[in-house]
């Protein structure tokens, strides 16, 4: 159907592989994707959090900056050769290492941490919204504009998520060029206006607040693992796997490292910037008008984008818990979610960087539990039968034993729970996170390696049913891997 492919206007196909014919994107297609994926001013009071909360200095901030996006989105790129060998959504292939019933349950927990990032980032475009609406017509924010922000808002995202694919690559194309010439208008701004002996002189921190600032920056991308695959599934087969991984982790680090960069040296000057309820305003503060105004409109653009994204994978996730209706309407009940607790965000709460930081450490612990086991079965596996990912009967070949491969569900839970003993937030703290593996912030990390480790040990499930189709387009299991392709 000439409506389900990548160039048609509206896409409306759902959790079902793309045949081989209808894959005609291009791997350099994903840095303008994992670019907008960035395009966040959250970026910036991060980069303030790693001088003022984790007390780095400027060496030390570029260290962070640098092994944050490669780390994460190289985790990011590595899952994203599933969609190239499936065809499908990342929680749809998902089914094939859980089992049709076991897969709800990492998927349900997936889609309600997808309901926090898509909180924080329409606070935040809420916030930036705010901001340009004080520095042009000085009026401050109250309770009814932050009703009326909060709704332009979510109502733009939910418009460009449900269009699809299509228009999610048109706008990241866009947006990349413009937030990229702006990016370089407030460096050189930067540049000419900050006390760099005040940034140079600060002393250096600990190795161990360096460590846990890299978990920090990398905890954001960590959260994109699971969708990876949506965005490579209309790539072919025969894409080079080193070139998804390099356009990955180039498209985000093009932006996390001068991001995180800037939000450092404004932290000199801004010691509160990342204690401050609005994480926004300060860029009013510290940038003349007629730079502040057109970054802060470019800066929401990509926050638009990053929940966009969010919500089009959200979709998907909600379709393989068994919700039985369209992409777009799946999207829908995210954004409604976003809204409601995007105004208990902006209203009630009294630390914006406090709640952030402390969801981004749970956010990163509960993903890197899935991450784990399906990147192992990444290594063993070559190819996924199309067919049997979209039967959820008895009679698939992923229902394995009763629904259920236990093996990937109970390497699962182990990785949940052992991720969770190392963690701290400010309303939780494990019983080892005092201990240097918890005090570094590596929670997350315990989480991919108990998970992995575990999955990869025990006994393969019950053998699958030969000769489905591969990713729906009837390629034969020798014919699923392409030569050459890099080995994960």
């Amino acid at each position: 159907m000439p409506a389900e492919t990548p160039d048609g206007a509206i896409e409306t196909r759902g959790l079902e592989p793309v045949p081989d014919a209808e894959r005609t994107g291009r791997v350099r297609e994903l840095v303008p994707t994992w670019v907008a994926a960035n395009i966040s001013v959250l970026l910036l009071t991060m980069g303030a959090g790693l001088v003022i909360s984790n007390g780095l200095n400027i060496w030390q901030v570029l260290v962070v900056a640098v092994a944050g996006p490669v780390v994460s989105y190289g985790l990011v790129g590595l899952i994203s050769l599933a969609g190239t060998r499936g065809g499908s959504p990342g929680m749809a292939l998902s089914r094939a290492v859980f089992g049709q019933r076991g897969n709800l349950f990492p998927g349900a927990l997936i889609w309600v941490a997808r309901w926090g990032w898509e909180t924080i980032n329409a606070v935040s475009g809420a916030f930036a919204l705010l901001t340009v609406v004080d520095l042009l017509f000085g009026v401050e924010k109250n309770t009814f504009l932050i009703v009326v922000a909060l709704l332009l808002f979510v109502g733009c995202t939910f418009l460009v998520s449900g269009l699809g694919i299509s228009a999610l690559r048109a706008c990241s194309t866009w947006s990349t060029y413009l937030f990229g010439a702006f990016s370089v208008l407030v460096l050189g701004y930067l540049v000419a206006e900050t006390d760099w002996a005040a940034v140079f002189d600060r002393p250096a921190g600990s190795t161990a607040m360096m460590v846990a600032g890299i978990g920090t920056i990398a905890a954001g991308g960590i959260s994109w693992v699971p969708s990876g695959p949506d965005f490579t599934r209309y790539l072919p087969r025969t894409a080079s796997a080193r070139g998804v991984v390099g356009a990955t982790v180039g498209g985000a680090a093009v932006v996390v490292i001068p991001m995180v960069l800037m939000g450092a040296v404004m932290a000199v000057g801004t010691p509160d910037l990342a204690s401050a309820q609005d994480p926004v305003s300060f860029i009013g503060e510290l940038l003349p008008a007629w730079i502040a105004v057109p970054y802060l409109l470019i800066a929401l653009v990509g926050m638009l984008l990053i929940n966009s994204m969010s919500m089009y994978s959200a979709g998907f996730t909600a379709q393989t818990l068994g919700i039985n209706v369209p992409r777009a309407a799946a999207v829908s009940v995210n954004a409604a979610i976003s809204l409601v607790f995007g105004f208990l965000l902006m209203v009630v709460a009294t630390s914006f960087f406090g709640s952030f930081i402390s969801f981004l450490t749970l956010l990163a612990v509960a993903f890197s539990a899935w991450i784990g086991v399906f990147g192992a079965d990444m290594l063993r596996r070559t190819s996924y039968d199309g067919q049997a990912l979209m039967d959820t009967t008895r009679t698939s070949a992923y229902w394995y034993r009763g629904g259920y491969a236990w093996q990937a569900m109970a390497a699962w839970g182990a990785a949940l729970a052992a991720g969770l003993l190392f963690t701290r937030v400010d309303w939780f703290a494990g019983p080892l996170a005092d201990t240097w593996i918890g005090a570094n912030g590596l929670g997350w990390a315990v989480g991919i390696l108990t998970s992995g480790v575990l999955y990869a040990v025990l006994p393969r499930p019950a053998a699958e049913r030969p000769g489905g189709p591969q990713g729906g387009a009837g390629a034969s299991p020798a014919e699923a891997e392409p030569a050459g392709a890099l080995s994960v």
